[in-house]
């Protein structure tokens, strides 16, 4: 069996309506879009609207069959209840990953909003705008598809500076083909 030659990464944006998902390939500094998309999340009762998020979870993983996964962090919200709402989905989504063997990779929403337009405090409509453009897509993908997106083009720029943490020569190895870490972008010299 053949080691693939790119990584296909799997952002998620947690939600218990609707949960966004972005797939992604990354070859050293290039990354191409392959899909993206938002689970509409059904039930009524809190344990079915996970178990809806879940299985949805679960189908992009088959479809896309990902090698590494990202999510963002929950932050605090002023309103507690929404807090653990949202955290009971990210769970849920974490719990779906993780059932599949993905190695799971969490962003907060600052960090991931500066990997993609440079300001942590960005606006949803300037995330799409930058995902859009970064990812070369006709169009701006749904609100939360881009977010899913950009938390996995923000672990993509992350790779090189995690693979040399970790001592993954291969991947640390690009630094030494030319690829440098720039403002937190991955950057050819």
């Amino acid at each position: 069996m053949t080691t693939p030659t790119f990584t296909r990464l799997l952002g998620i944006d947690p939600g218990l309506r609707f949960t966004g998902f972005g797939v992604i390939d990354v070859h050293h500094h290039t990354m191409r879009y392959v899909a993206s998309g938002v689970i509409k999340v059904v039930g009524e009762a809190l344990p079915e609207r996970l178990r809806s998020l879940m299985d949805g979870v679960h189908e992009v993983i088959d479809t896309y069959a990902p090698h590494e996964s990202v999510i963002e962090k929950v932050f605090v919200n002023v309103n507690p209840q929404s807090t653990l709402l949202l955290g009971q989905a990210r769970g849920a989504a974490i719990g779906a990953l993780v059932l599949k063997d993905l190695p799971v990779h969490e962003y907060t929403a600052l960090q991931l909003k500066k990997a993609v337009t440079g300001h942590g405090k960005a606006h949803k409509e300037q995330v799409q705008e930058m995902v859009t453009r970064l990812l070369n897509l006709p169009r701006a993908p749904q609100a939360d598809a881009a977010d899913a997106l950009a938390a996995a083009i923000c672990h993509a720029q992350n790779r090189v500076q995690l693979a040399a943490l970790s001592g993954n020569d291969a991947l640390a190895g690009l630094s030494r083909k030319g690829v440098r870490i720039k403002n937190g972008r991955l950057v050819s010299l």
